[in-house]
């Protein structure tokens, strides 16, 4: 056995990791386990991709690096004998209103050959059947299949005048530059109520007037009237940012002053007539689209022209990797913005799937999120796929199937964060089983299904529910219990609850999926929202103006502008992170810590831990938000950690905490159990029973078996995904479940 045959990683101290040495073998595939904060992605993503990539782009000139994402040289000694890396993590896939899962997965690119050269009457090459083309996609919407006007009435108080703040557009308001073009333009009366323009007044405000000028001092411009603006700004400008791609913020903003409606001329399809006139077997290529993965397999079955038999081979291969990885129900017209995290990981796998490289290094971060048991067969095969091409396979992952399937298997603990950050079992599975560790123990026990269920105080019904692919479910959510809402991927769950339960029920707490966002701003003690308060008390106690207390504001240190270190940029090479020598990388200046709350100044606050924290506050609205930071397992995380050194599982645990002080009665949760140990169920489920107890009604959408089996009552969604789901299988407690024929949830119960 040569030295080659594993990658050796020595004195590994990125985040908690606590100088750790060891080797992992070549072409098998290794799980690493361990509590969630254990140092799992520490080690995996943060110390061995990042090397991988780190050296992969020094491969190219200095010319192309500028254009890569730099990655820093992690804390470790050294790494040897890595592999090219391909990195499939959690991450949505994003992208606009033109990205598509058949454009994502280049799966759009076979069908498009495919009417290039059986389609009837012939259009021309496959590029004419491309939306993201100038030659085939449709004129009137230019290829988003919806068009978006601005909506006068949403953007105009027509009872105010301009000065009176009529435009209600936060970028036209009173004083802004474009505000002025109009209050300035001497073409109305700015203090005069819009309602009383008259036609050509109002025709100029709104559409403008042909080649007039507003003089501006020693310079002038072009007059624009306000839809004219606005267009060429938001809509259909070269600027112009597809709302798919803006922010959540600036998205909300657009969509309160526009409304959107499916394209007058090409009906959705997103082409020009003649590539929508272009048929193979009675069917245009926008309505092949549209069918899910495994109807499009069996229409692609039965061609005779030998062309046409190769191309709708490999279509249908590669539909087929859609089909095995459980996105059977995915249409190639699905907007990739649309997917959950897991769907995106997933879609990410298709790309990989298909070619024919060998001695990669694959890394998957918890690739069985938003699977359902069944589908985590599939993954595993797919896992043993990957490593039989000669590839070797790294997978982030808590799932007890996934880590039964390793040949390798590595679990770091201890405990988490400070209390984590060394390999504590190295080994196969079996040996795991018997190890002292924590998930040793807990892959050993099964919490058993719930025999004694609460009684329901009364139900909220769902009443003929059409939405996707719900085929008019009516189904009665009982209150005052634990529901858990289970199903296949594409059921139906997420549209049953998400968007039609909440829709009825918009005060209910609903806790996402969707991961923390971290940046090396935000901490702990701002994403809960306590910052503020810890200020305000400073700020009291001092006789100070609560800004000085914040490193984003007036109290931060001038030098490294409150982050705590400088960052020295290298051009193409490296950058150099160093402490501020300035502030000591305490982030606030040195006067701001001559003031103390209690004998402490707030940068030591921030360097508390949560237990520190619980024991020093004695102010209520500050302690209840620790208070369930504790509860939720994350008493060991300091204040103001930045949330960028955070793992998935304790930023689902934070979100859970800074959501469950707030009152409410109905709380819906999506997948709570994402990147959580088997070790942290028992409290997840703790903290939910104390919610039930105190007669609040919870709704959980969950695929984790442990969870399900102590629900009060189980709503199962199927049978299958797409349009073979959107049925409700059984609605009952959960010792009933297993009587269900038609439900898949039953034989794994």
């Amino acid at each position: 056995m040569t030295d080659r045959q594993f990658i050796e990683v020595h004195g590994a101290r990125e985040n908690n990791l606590k100088d750790i040495s060891l080797n992992i073998p070549k072409q098998k595939v290794t799980v690493f386990t361990g509590v969630s904060g254990s140092g799992k992605s520490s080690l995996v993503f943060d110390t061995i991709a990042a090397e991988a990539q780190r050296q992969l782009n020094e491969t190219f000139t200095a010319f192309v690096q500028g254009f890569l994402p730099h990655y820093g040289q992690p804390d470790v000694d050294r790494i040897e004998h890595l592999n090219a890396p391909i990195i499939i993590d959690q991450k949505r896939v994003g992208g606009g209103s033109r990205s598509t899962a058949g454009t994502y997965t280049d799966i759009a690119t076979l069908l498009r050959l495919l009417f290039s050269r059986i389609g009837q009457p012939y259009v021309g090459p496959a590029y004419v059947f491309s939306f993201n083309t100038p030659q085939g996609m449709c004129p009137e919407c230019e290829g988003i299949g919806k068009t978006v006007q601005l909506d006068l009435d949403k953007i105009l108080d027509r009872s105010k005048s301009l000065n009176g703040g009529a435009i209600l557009h936060p970028e036209f308001k009173v004083g802004k530059w474009m505000w002025k073009m109009w209050a300035m333009s001497g073409l109305f009366d700015p203090d005069k109520p819009i309602a009383d323009y008259n036609e050509e007044e109002l025709n100029a405000l709104l559409y403008g007037v042909p080649d007039f000028k507003v003089s501006w001092g020693a310079f002038g411009s072009k007059y624009e009237g306000l839809v004219e603006r606005f267009n060429r700004m938001y809509i259909s400008g070269k600027f112009a940012k597809d709302a798919a791609a803006m922010s959540d913020r600036n998205r909300a903003v657009f969509e309160q002053f526009t409304t959107s409606q499916t394209c007058p001329v090409c009906h959705g399809g997103r082409l020009n007539e003649a590539a929508l006139n272009c048929r193979i077997n009675g069917k245009n290529i926008a309505e092949l689209s549209d069918l899910e993965a495994t109807e499009l397999i069996k229409f692609l079955k039965g061609f005779t022209d030998p062309v046409a038999v190769k191309v709708a081979a490999r279509l249908s291969e590669r539909l087929q990797h859609l089909v095995d990885i459980g996105l059977g129900y995915l249409s190639l017209s699905r907007e990739t913005s649309t997917l959950s995290g897991g769907e995106s990981q997933r879609v990410k796998m298709i790309r990989h799937l298909g070619n024919s490289l060998t001695e990669m290094l694959y890394i998957l971060d918890e690739p069985t999120v938003g699977l359902h048991a069944r589908d985590v067969v599939r993954m595993n095969t797919l896992l043993k796929a990957l490593r039989d091409k000669g590839n070797t396979v790294l997978v982030v992952e808590h799932d007890p199937d996934v880590i039964a399937n390793a040949d390798h298997v590595v679990d770091l603990g201890p405990m988490a964060g400070t209390h984590g950050g060394e390999v504590v079992f190295e080994g196969s599975y079996e040996a795991l089983l018997n190890a002292d560790t924590l998930t040793g123990q807990f892959l050993k026990q099964h919490l058993p299904i719930k025999q004694k269920v609460r009684q329901p105080t009364g139900q909220m019904t769902i009443k003929n529910a059409n939405l996707h692919n719900l085929k008019n479910v009516t189904v009665h959510i009982p209150t005052g219990v634990l529901t858990v809402v289970t199903g296949v991927a594409g059921s139906g769950k997420s549209t049953l609850i998400n968007d039609v339960f909440l829709a009825q029920h918009p005060d209910a707490i609903a806790i996402d999926q969707s991961r923390v966002t971290a940046n090396s701003r935000s901490a702990p003690a701002t994403y809960t929202g306590i910052m503020d308060d810890i200020r305000q008390t400073f700020a009291k106690a001092n006789q100070v103006s609560a800004s000085l207390f914040s490193f984003n504001s007036a109290g931060s240190c001038p030098n490294c502008n409150g982050l705590g270190v400088v960052y020295t940029d290298l051009a193409f090479m490296e950058g150099i992170v160093s402490p501020c020598e300035i502030c000591e990388g305490k982030r606030f200046k040195p006067e701001v810590l001559e003031y103390h709350l209690r004998d402490k100044t707030i940068s030591d606050v921030l360097d508390m831990t949560v237990e520190d924290a619980l024991a020093f506050f004695t102010e209520k609205k500050i302690k209840a938000v620790l208070q369930s930071m504790n509860d939720v397992g994350l008493g060991y995380l300091k204040l103001g950690q930045p949330l960028s050194t955070v793992s998935g599982g304790e930023g689902q645990r934070l979100k859970l905490a800074t959501e469950l002080h707030k009152r409410g009665s109905v709380y819906v949760m999506d997948e709570p159990t994402t990147g959580l140990h088997r070790s942290d169920i028992g409290l997840l489920m703790g903290i939910i029973d104390r919610l039930v107890d105190a007669r609040n009604t919870v709704i959980l959408i969950e695929h984790h078996l442990d969870v399900i089996r102590q629900a009060d009552w189980i709503i199962d969604l199927g049978p299958e995904g797409g349009s073979a789901g959107g049925e409700v299988l059984f609605a009952g407690s959960p010792h009933e479940l297993k009587n269900c024929e038609r439900s898949i949830t039953a034989r794994f119960i």
